[in-house]
């Protein structure tokens, strides 16, 4: 789950108005703990909808939907926010993550919609401008030839290498960042965000200044545009220190407008003659080097909106020399910069489907779906022969354990038992001394235990796993400890349940206990603990001998955590189709019928069964359950 977070965190720097959902959950669960425990004894508040987020794999479906609500709310985009969520930003999909992501996607289209038409007013600044399609060139191109196509994938490939140079360049800067900079504490990271800042300053305000102002096209009514635009509006034609009225800076245009409107400006059809050709190349060459030189310092600066940026402005730049080389009327140059957004973003993210879907949403354009597909294809191609996505470099620098989604080639030629590794397993007996917990614990960092015990024959027999967290939580409670190092009998009556599962749940507001805040005496380290109440008695086990491609697929396809690996078994003790996960509830018939088998079990009996087997689940069964495939 680790790999969700990082790239949440990552995109939430610009999709803050959906990660803050999850963000103000977090926070509610440190101000009021009852929200992470299902409810609260103090104020007489109980509900079971609360529980939902104990275990680790609920927390990460919430981020997902955050994530996903960003994009929506952010880009005006549902159905690309739910692509977005399945395609970059969890790698164990399920049909009941599908619909509340898209549940969360449609309530952040409602209410955007409904927030918009009472800012209309203007009482909300900006908020309420530009349409619930953010950046809306219907307007535009309409139709496109098939010469168009070759200018069209020159777009791509340009995408594919600048998107490829840009997650080099970040990488190289961001690693002598951490390893150099970063360690000198946060005020070098304070002082270095001034700097940034002030050099950005700097070069916006500088650079139109060296532009000479250019003459005002002859208005046109229709289109709604003034030359020069009004003071304190925003929109195309900027006057910036010219000496006539009916002149603009087209470096300006670009300089002194928020991003979404210098990108509505890009995208603008109907206005051929706005920018010039060095001006564009100008803005390329200065905003490719401060978005790398950006990228990874403590400001919330997002790669979304600089890639669009980016994209539109070499994108205009090809559209410029294909509107003078072809000569039809029918060009546009907003087409171009669009198609160069999509492979900007398309080389450096390396998404496609997802990114497909919110260009034509952003765009309200459905003709460009296939011209948005092409320079997708080719700039990830591109850019996929270089190196990987930005965000899989990133969360390989951060030493995250992210899964590609393919396994490497040379996995097929080894073993599970050889990714093991010639190092001896760290497990567990059964019933385990405190001292040995502890010093264990504290030798490494491992997660997750397996715990043996033995046959009457004394063969070794893998009895369950046992979590690193729920260690620390008996170690610290000290209420299971027992003075005899030999297992207890529940069944017999002489030992009674004395926790409950909220109290092994992963607290949201802390990174839970560290075995350093654990204080035991001589004679506590002297007991012993029965661990079989709080193991998982059926982990994912595999042969020695299987795949490891085979094993990298369960990893990625369940979400694993742990697994372990096992010699192969010498007997078969029965074997499972799909015919046998079929259980049908026939009415008026007291019995319950496996198809393949008809094996039929009267209800008294099944009742009796079901109040034997929870006398002997471990306690913690049901949570392990939703903990560890994640």
């Amino acid at each position: 789950m680790h790999h969700t977070f990082f790239i949440a965190n990552l995109m939430c720097l610009y999709y803050t108005g959906g990660v803050l959902s999850s963000v103000l959950f977090t926070l509610l669960c440190y101000k009021y703990p009852f929200f992470d425990k299902g409810g609260s004894t103090k104020y007489h508040l109980n509900s079971r909808w609360f529980q939902v987020f104990k275990s680790d794999r609920d927390r990460r479906d919430l981020v997902t939907c955050g994530c996903a609500a960003g994009v929506a709310a952010a880009f005006r985009a549902p159905v690309g926010g739910v692509l977005f969520a399945l395609e970059e930003v969890t790698s164990w999909w399920r049909s009941q993550l599908m619909w509340r992501v898209f549940f969360t996607s449609a309530v952040v289209a409602v209410v955007v919609r409904a927030a918009m038409g009472w800012c209309k007013s203007g009482k909300c600044g900006h908020f309420g401008s530009g349409g619930f399609i953010i950046w809306d060139i219907s307007d535009g191109q309409e139709d496109y030839s098939f010469a168009e196509l070759f200018p069209m994938a020159i777009i791509g490939v340009i995408g594919g290498l600048l998107g490829s140079l840009f997650n080099q360049l970040t990488l190289y800067i961001t690693t002598w960042r951490r390893n150099h900079l970063h360690k000198k504490g946060s005020r070098v990271k304070i002082i270095e965000a001034c700097l940034v800042s002030i050099l950005t300053s700097a070069i916006s305000f500088g650079l139109p200044l060296l532009r000479k102002c250019s003459p005002c096209p002859d208005s046109d009514l229709a289109s709604g545009i003034e030359c020069p635009r009004p003071p304190g509006m925003y929109g195309n034609y900027v006057n910036f220190f010219c000496s006539k009225d009916k002149e603009y800076n087209d470096l300006a245009t670009i300089f002194f407008n928020t991003q979404d409107d210098a990108i509505r400006n890009l995208f603008s059809a109907k206005t051929i003659n706005e920018y010039s050709s060095q001006s564009l190349l100008t803005f390329l060459v200065m905003f490719y080097a401060l978005a790398v030189i950006t990228f990874g310092t403590a400001v919330p600066a997002g790669q979304f909106v600089p890639g669009i940026m980016i994209g539109s402005t070499y994108g205009r730049l090809v559209g410029m020399f294909v509107v003078k080389y072809y000569r039809r009327l029918n060009i546009e140059e907003g087409t171009y910069a669009l198609l160069g957004a999509a492979s900007f973003l398309g080389g450096s993210m390396r998404m496609t489907v997802s990114l497909c879907v919110i260009m034509v949403e952003i765009s309200n354009n459905l003709k460009f779906l296939p011209l948005i597909m092409l320079v997708l294809l080719i700039s990830k191609a591109v850019g996929d022969a270089f190196n990987e996505g930005i965000y899989e470099e990133q969360a390989q620098l951060r030493g995250i354990p992210l899964l590609e989604s393919r396994p490497k080639y040379e996995m097929r030629n080894m073993t599970a038992k050889e990714a093991c590794g010639s190092g001896r397993v760290v497990s567990f007996p059964r019933v385990v001394k405190v001292s040995d917990v502890v010093s264990i614990l504290r030798s490494n960092k491992h997660n997750g235990f397996p715990v043996i015990d033995h046959t009457r024959s004394g063969e070794p027999l893998v009895i369950g796993l046992v979590l690193r967290s729920h260690l620390l939580v008996i170690l610290q409670s000290k209420v299971d400890f027992q003075h005899s190092p030999l297992p207890s009998d529940p069944r017999g009556g002489g030992r009674s349940i004395r926790h409950d599962s909220g109290e092994f749940a992963k607290p949201v507001s802390s990174k839970g206990i560290c075995i350093d805040d654990i204080h035991l005496s001589s004679d506590d380290l002297e007991m012993y603990i029965d661990l079989a109440p709080f193991l998982n008695p059926s982990p994912y086990i595999v042969p020695e001998d299987m795949s490891l491609t085979k094993v990298y697929n369960l990893f990625r396809q369940l979400g694993l955590r742990h697994l372990f690996v096992v010699p192969r078994p010498s007997c078969v003790v029965g074997l499972i189709t799909r015919k046998d996960l079929l259980i049908e509830d026939k009415e008026n018939v007291n019995t319950l019928e496996l198809q393949s088998t008809s094996v039929r079990i009267p209800q008294q009996n099944k009742r009796l069964m079901t109040r034997n087997i929870d006398v002997e689940r471990p306690l913690l069964n049901g949570l392990l359950q939703n903990q560890i495939p994640d």
